[in-house]
């Protein structure tokens, strides 16, 4: 098992990278989030890896964090979700934003990552539930009570994006009704 690469950037070609480990050319495949975050061409990196041996190829997957690499495995443990999956999981959300979307269990969130239907997001949802978010103190999964999620979600279903969503929710008491909810939300939002 290949559990970590230390070595010279040679080449980046999204989504995947060469790392050249004394001479070796290591090919691995990394997520946006690692990729916009490599050093430059000819620097030295470091990655923590995920080597994967099939029938027809063995692959390797590359993260700089550890965080990356742990919310990776537990997205190709779940049904229907292969490691290409993952990655654009990855690419599209951060893991913080990911963690956050599962405590909230906002599938929204994860339809706009390519590949991700409805019945996917319910699923990843579902499965992931107590085992990534606040649940393990990761950074951005801040508990949030039903009702604030739900007052999230009919913000964002009246046109408000996520963000404005969030921010309009933050002054309210965290024991706010629903109802009560929307209505300072939208005062809120209307300033």
């Amino acid at each position: 098992m290949i559990g970590r690469l230390v070595g010279q950037l040679a080449e980046k070609t999204p989504p995947q990278i060469l790392v050249d480990v004394h001479g070796v050319g290591y090919e691995v495949d990394v997520p946006m989030s690692t990729f916009y975050n490599l050093p430059a061409l000819g620097e030295k990196v470091t990655l923590l890896t995920h080597f994967v041996v099939r029938e027809d190829a063995q692959l390797l997957y590359g993260f700089l964090s550890a965080e990356e690499r742990a919310t990776f495995r537990l997205l190709i443990k779940i049904t229907g979700i292969g490691a290409r999956t993952a990655l654009s999981i990855l690419s599209g959300l951060s893991v913080a934003e990911l963690s956050q979307a599962v405590t909230r269990q906002e599938a929204g969130r994860l339809v706009k990552v390519p590949g991700i239907g409805k019945k996917t997001a319910e699923r990843l949802l579902l499965e992931l539930k107590g085992k990534l978010g606040a649940d393990l103190g990761l950074p951005g999964a801040a508990i949030v009570s039903d009702n604030q999620g739900d007052i999230v979600q009919a913000l964002i279903a009246l046109g408000y994006n996520e963000k404005e969503a969030a921010l309009a929710i933050k002054p309210l008491p965290a024991d706010v009704g629903v109802s009560d909810g929307i209505k300072l939300a939208l005062k809120a939002l209307a300033r």
